[in-house]
């Protein structure tokens, strides 16, 4: 019996690459016209979301979105969300239809076929570069300029499994507080059982998001940015503990 999972677990995983370089392949010409210029953006994102929710689907993953609060057509969020599994990138995109700009970790532009757009549309950041943090300020500012909203997983990188929530890094709020935009944090509950970073581990079943009530940077200055950076946290490990519980 042993063996039939982790043969499951070898062949679901060959599968979920083969789901994410399929569309690309198919889309390709459609995708380097999208990126060609800045101000197609949004279509980009629209497709990117197909993307994703041709993903999700195809993993046998039930996708389930509650909603404290809607974001609205036309403005900039900054958008967080905790971070625990490949698939995070993917809930994101199906659980905001707002068209927002991811920012991510140098190294995933290595991947073969994903890195190439990811690098193209993305803002990367090299963490051991305090250059290249402040670059990814003047991007960011640049992007909510055209009426962009900004994505970013604040714990830094996907913690230790045993992990509920790892702390949150300050970048994120300090751009949502120079920028007057509001804060929406987003849980995922079940992304780390369905597909972590564990090899031999997950599969289908339900996948669950969760957009919390939007934290208001009006009025904030800088100096405001920890205390920003703990009202976001608290939100979503709450839930998270609290779902723990059940």
């Amino acid at each position: 019996m042993r063996v039939f999972k982790y043969l499951f677990w070898i062949v679901y995983r060959i599968w979920f690459y083969i789901l994410v370089a399929l569309p690309i392949l198919v889309l390709l010409p459609i995708l380097l016209i999208s990126i060609s210029r800045e101000q197609w953006y949004p279509f980009f994102f629209k497709l990117a979301r197909f993307w994703a929710k041709f993903i999700l689907f195809g993993m046998g993953f039930r996708v389930k979105i509650e909603r404290e609060q809607v974001p609205e057509r036309h403005k900039s969020y900054m958008f967080i969300g905790n971070h625990t599994s490949m698939t995070d990138i993917m809930l994101m995109l199906v659980s905001v239809k707002n068209p927002f700009v991811f920012v991510g970790k140098k190294e995933l532009a290595k991947i073969p076929l994903f890195g190439f757009f990811y690098k193209r549309t993305c803002i990367l950041v090299d963490r051991s570069s305090e250059r290249s943090r402040k670059a990814v300020f003047l991007r960011a500012q640049k992007r909510l300029k055209q009426g962009l909203s900004i994505c970013i997983f604040p714990e830094g990188g996907v913690p230790d499994e045993a992990i509920v929530l790892d702390d949150f890094k300050d970048g994120a709020f300090r751009l949502a507080i120079n920028h007057q935009i509001p804060v929406v944090p987003i849980v995922f509950f079940d992304n780390k059982k369905r597909f972590s970073y564990t090899f031999f581990s997950g599969g289908p079943g339900k996948m669950r998001s969760k957009i919390k009530k939007f934290l208001s940077t009006e009025g904030m200055r800088v100096e405001d940015t920890k205390k920003l950076n703990n009202l976001s946290r608290d939100s979503i490990l709450q839930e998270l503990l609290h779902d723990l519980k059940k």
